[in-house]
């Protein structure tokens, strides 16, 4: 039995800590990015407006400081990041529950936690993904981010399942806690890693912080495959955002859904989430290598998306589309990140790894702010469901990005880094 259970990845140890501490702070977060909402709402009677800037505050970080995170992610070693960004978020953390029982918690402290949270997740996450690859072969990487992306959706089942009860059980600031423990654990397993990482440059060797930040833009847009993932990324990040403003406000306000029947249905994009991901485990290429899996899953994500717009009451028609559009996006866009982050960690030099991942991380990002933007004047001006339409389009551009760039050519992950090195 063990020799069935324990093979592959589950054999090596130190891939196993990363995922056990990714996984168990996956969980935590899921849970506290709901209870700190709620203890701005339910604890501190807040309203819309804080609510909004509380939620801000855990936007903008992710847009100000991707850059500077990730010449420091290349300039230092990796796994002490990861650590101290999982103590920092507990602390931080941790307060709200501490002030709560004092009786001193204010929105601004929300607001503090927020930004140092979201701030120390985008360091983590841009450490966690560049160090993968010193945990395991680059013929590993599809198998590993299948894993972790594959426990990633089950635990979203789970907590979507658990959160709400947390919070009335233990009251929202305890909820909070939960997420808070959860970096701690994280940090521990990471602690307990003993693969060696290759030695940062020493502060000689270092070329100033602009000329670093300037070498990773030039890793992204002058390389043949990164480039057009970028443009790919920037457009799918505007659409996402735009249609995740919209839908939950034309769902409920014009079809009429009510939440809980909502909940419901997007329950099964996170079953068929892990899917997605135990297909790509399993290292099948549904259609015919890494470069067209990326393309065909984009395509297969922004057809899905059409089914949120198209439902048009709250009937069973409708149910069946939004049902539709959970058996058919979430899948592939789980196939798609995986083989997407595990050919960008393959053809990116070691090197440059933080400051690659960063700069997506800055697109994601800045093109989500816009598309906040984008969805309050497409909502104001031809409506909740045109504006999805419009957003499902700028899908299917980046889809078009893909298909006419080197991307669609790629059969396999390369083994070893083909990016071009720049001056």
């Amino acid at each position: 039995m063990r020799s069935r259970l324990f093979t592959g990845l589950w054999a090596q140890p130190d891939f196993v800590r990363l995922w056990a501490g990714s996984s168990v702070s996956v969980f935590g977060s899921l849970i506290g990015g709901l209870a700190l909402q709620f203890t701005a709402i339910l604890w501190l009677d807040a309203s819309a407006a804080e609510v909004a800037i509380l939620a801000a505050s855990q936007l903008v970080p992710g847009f100000l400081v991707s850059i500077a995170a990730g010449v420091w992610v290349d300039r230092l070693r990796r796994r002490r990041i990861m650590i101290a960004a999982d103590l920092g978020r507990a602390a931080a953390l941790f307060s709200v529950p501490i002030a709560a029982g004092f009786g001193g918690l204010t929105m601004a402290q929300l607001y503090a936690v927020g930004l140092v949270v979201s701030t120390l997740a985008v360091f983590f996450d841009s450490a966690y993904q560049s160090y993968l690859p010193t945990l395991v072969q680059r013929k590993d990487l599809i198998e590993g981010n299948a894993k972790m992306q594959g426990t990633a959706s089950a635990i979203e089942v789970v907590s979507f399942s658990i959160s709400g009860w947390l919070v009335q059980l233990l009251r929202a600031p305890g909820a909070v806690a939960i997420d808070a423990a959860s970096f701690v654990f994280s940090a521990f397993f990471v602690w307990r890693i003993r693969t060696p990482e290759s030695a940062p440059p020493s502060p000689e060797e270092r070329t100033g912080f602009l000329v670093e930040a300037a070498e990773g833009f030039r890793v992204v847009f002058r390389d043949r495959l990164l480039r057009p993932i970028a443009l790919a990324t920037a457009a799918q990040s505007l659409a996402s955002q735009i249609i995740s403003v919209l839908f939950l406000l034309y769902l409920s306000g014009e079809v009429g859904f009510e939440p809980g029947v909502l909940g419901m249905i997007f329950a099964v994009g996170g079953v068929t989430s892990v899917a997605g991901a135990w297909v790509a485990n399993r290292g099948i290429l549904l259609f015919g290598g890494v470069g067209p899996t990326i393309a065909v899953s984009a395509l297969f994500r922004a057809g899905g998306a059409l089914f949120m717009p198209l439902c048009t009451d709250a009937g069973w028609l409708g149910v069946s589309f939004l049902i539709a559009n959970q058996l058919v996006t979430d899948p592939f866009w789980t196939m798609f990140n995986i083989h997407d982050v595990s050919l960008r960690q393959s053809i990116t030099p070691e090197r440059v790894q933080g400051r690659m991942f960063a700069n997506f991380r800055l697109l994601e990002f800045g093109f989500a702010l816009a598309g906040t933007a984008a969805a309050a004047a497409l909502g104001a001006t031809v409506g909740l469901r045109a504006g999805m339409f419009a957003a499902c389009g700028l899908m299917f551009v980046s889809v078009g990005i893909l298909a006419a760039s080197p991307v669609i050519r790629v059969k396999r992950a390369p083994p070893q880094a083909l990016a071009e090195e720049v001056a």
